[in-house]
């Protein structure tokens, strides 16, 4: 997403939504922005969020002013968690869900890396992922075991497409 981010910055036609989380910022990690579990509640419940979800013991939520731009065909681009896609997709006109996936001993491996959670929360957070499913929303899978680089290119390739006037 970074290397993406990175390479399309500037274009007006994406824009990389910032999550709010009930987690502090960390380095290193996704940049987003921070509040603890009474200023999230209060958010949802005045209608500052367009999409949240509960999920690893935190709250997470795309701002509704993060969408701004979408009617008139711009591209957000959002981290979402697999159960919120169905509550996503009115959000839209077209809903494209980009699962970006490795197997799974290649991703217990980046999350050990990442040092936010002990290897039996690993192994329970790997055994309970959600299918990935959908109401309308197209699928498109990029299998991320492989360089940065030629993961990132599939993610670019994808996103450039659904840029394009008329797609």
């Amino acid at each position: 997403m970074e290397t993406a981010r990175a390479d399309l910055a500037g274009d007006p036609r994406f824009r990389f939504v910032r999550r709010l989380i009930t987690r502090p910022a960390m380095a290193g990690a996704e940049d987003h922005d921070s509040c603890d579990e009474a200023a999230f509640a209060a958010a949802e419940a005045q209608g500052e969020m367009a999409l949240s979800w509960r999920a690893h013991g935190l709250s997470y939520g795309i701002p509704a002013a993060e969408l701004a731009g979408i009617a008139a065909g711009g591209v957000a681009i959002a981290n979402i968690s697999r159960g919120a896609i169905t509550a996503a997709e009115p959000l839209a006109q077209r809903v494209v869900v980009i699962n970006i996936t490795a197997p799974v001993p290649v991703l217990a491996q980046r999350l050990a890396a990442r040092g936010r959670e002990s290897e039996a929360d690993i192994a329970a957070r790997l055994s309970r992922e959600a299918p990935l499913t959908a109401d309308r929303a197209q699928i498109v899978t990029i299998m991320n075991d492989r360089s940065v680089a030629e993961a990132a290119a599939d993610l670019l390739a994808v996103l450039r497409a659904l840029g394009q006037p008329g797609s």
